[in-house]
C-alpha cells in the first residue's frame, strides 16, 4: 500500500508526523508537498493527492491544512475519490467502514498529536465494511 500524503502551509508542521506513523507501519509513503510555511493555495495539492490515489489502485490518501475542509471539498471533486474530514478515531473508522473513504483529511489547527495517532490507527487497521453501504457509496459517483 503507498500513501500520498498532501499538505498546504497550515498542515506543514504536522505532516513529517504523520509520515513517520505511516511508514513505521510498514507503508510507502510518496511525499507531495507544500515543504514550508510560505503560504499556498490548498487545492493545487488537494488534486496532487486526489489523482495520484486514483490512478493508483492500491494506494490512500492524506491531506492535511488548517481546518481539512478545503482539502477535503478539493480532492472530492475527483472522480473514484472519497475524501473524508476526520477529528477523531470513531470519525476515521467510520470513515473507512461506512464510506470506504480512500484519502484522509485533517486540520493541524484542529487535531493534536495523540488523536492523529488515534486516527491513523482507526484508519490503517479498519476495513470497508461492504454489504448495505456497498450500494450507498456506489451512489456517490454521479
Amino acid at each position: 500500500m503507498t500513501y500520498y500524503i498532501g499538505c498546504d502551509h497550515a498542515g506543514v508542521n504536522i505532516k513529517s508526523f504523520v509520515i513517520e506513523l505511516l511508514e513505521q507501519r510498514g507503508y510507502e509513503v510518496r511525499d507531495l508537498g507544500c515543504y514550508t510555511t510560505e503560504r499556498v493555495d490548498y487545492p493545487d495539492y488537494a488534486h496532487k493527492v486526489a489523482q495520484a490515489v486514483s490512478e493508483n489502485r492500491n494506494s490512500m490518501g492524506v491531506l492535511i491544512c488548517g481546518s481539512g475542509i478545503g482539502m477535503s471539498l478539493a480532492a472530492n471533486k475527483h472522480k473514484g475519490i472519497r475524501a473524508a474530514l476526520c477529528h477523531d478515531h470513531y470519525t476515521a473508522k467510520m470513515a473507512r467502514l461506512h464510506n470506504d473513504a480512500n484519502i484522509l483529511c485533517f486540520g493541524e489547527r484542529i487535531v493534536a498529536k495523540g488523536i492523529i495517532e488515534d486516527m491513523i490507527e482507526a484508519w490503517c487497521t479498519t476495513e470497508f465494511e461492504g454489504g448495505r453501504h456497498t450500494q450507498r457509496v456506489e451512489k456517490i459517483e454521479l
